[in-house]
């Protein structure tokens, strides 16, 4: 019977008490306390430099997914077929509740505490990719899928809604690349690679956890050196999308973070532009293009629907909430 990995607990001089499934790990009550098992897909080199990090970040008083060592000093631990595996320290909590205004302001918090300690000697492989190297790649795409819908005709729902706004959204993936070529985005770049600033990569409500004293923050696989706000404007995108753009929540959320690791001029203009760009929808048309086309979700063209009908609100709130800064 295979045991996903459960054997490897063996390498560590551990035994699981219990085990309960969850989104592809293994959660473990074992004699260190809750653990989680997972399947191991990277690269060991940089999880090496991602330990370092959370020693680093566990070192400041922050609850983090630091790995376990096995007998061997290793941080991977291989099954009978080869399979590679990690075990890492676990938390006893709930994800942040994006329906609770207290669970977001908490995250926030949280980010920007992490922020202040995120910082390693720079190592040039990963490095994030530029934000306008990105933003002219997006444009592109954009208008190659416009056109091949074009070529093709706009058969179903979501490739007609497509056509229909099209124009709009890419008017505006190309101020925000205006912008960005505007303002001192490289000087902000260099900045943040020369201090070696780091970001989480994946902040989300579903990588936060709500604990007893406080939050802990999980699935540090995406990190990577760039601009800090990067993980900020992924966070509060998703929030406001749920809030359709409350301009109120926008402002206590950059209230909080800025309360504990201040925002410099650069980045507010920074964040600026990213709220400017339309990056949803691009990444609905990404979707569509590299998937199935003979059959679209219903989802999808319901997410299309939705972004469509807040272009003007999302359109008009980057100059609403950043018009000044700092608020």
């Amino acid at each position: 019977m295979y045991d996903y990995g459960l054997s490897t607990l063996e390498q560590y001089g551990l035994t699981a008490k219990t085990a309960s499934r969850t989104r592809g790990a293994l959660i473990c009550h074992t004699e260190k306390g809750l653990l989680i098992l997972r399947e191991f897909h990277g690269s060991e080199k940089k999880l090496q430099k991602q330990q370092e990090l959370l020693l680093t970040l566990q070192e400041n008083g922050l609850s983090v997914d630091s790995f376990l060592e096995n007998q061997e000093g290793s941080l991977v631990s291989r099954d009978k077929d080869e399979i590679p595996f990690t075990l890492q320290h676990w938390y006893d909590g709930r994800e942040c509740d994006t329906k609770s205004r207290d669970d977001i302001q908490k995250s926030v918090r949280t980010l920007a505490k992490l922020h202040k300690v995120m910082r390693l000697s720079l190592v040039e492989d990963y490095e994030e990719k530029s934000l306008k190297d990105e933003y002219v790649r997006h444009n592109q795409e954009i208008r190659k899928i416009r056109k091949f819908i074009r070529k093709k005709g706009p058969s179903s729902p979501f490739e007609k809604d497509f056509l229909a706004s099209v124009e709009w959204f890419l008017k505006k993936g190309e101020e925000a690349l205006a912008m960005l070529g505007d303002s001192s985005y490289d000087t902000l770049r260099e900045q943040s690679l020369s201090s070696g600033c780091i970001c989480h990569g994946e902040y989300n409500q579903h990588n936060v956890l709500m604990v007893r004293g406080g939050t802990a923050v999980t699935n540090f696989g995406h990190w990577g050196f760039d601009v800090q706000m990067a993980d900020l404007y992924r966070f509060m995108r998703k929030v406001l999308e749920k809030y359709n753009w409350d301009l109120r929540l926008a402002q206590e959320m950059l209230n909080s973070y800025h309360q504990e690791r201040p925002i410099s001029i650069l980045e507010w203009q920074n964040l600026k532009v990213r709220f400017t760009y339309p990056e949803k929808y691009w990444k609905l048309a990404n979707y569509y293009y590299s998937h199935n086309k003979a059959w679209i979700s219903e989802k999808n063209i319901e997410k299309l629907k939705i972004l469509v009908k807040q272009k003007d609100i999302w359109g008009d709130f980057p100059e609403k909430c950043f018009g000044r800064y700092p608020f």
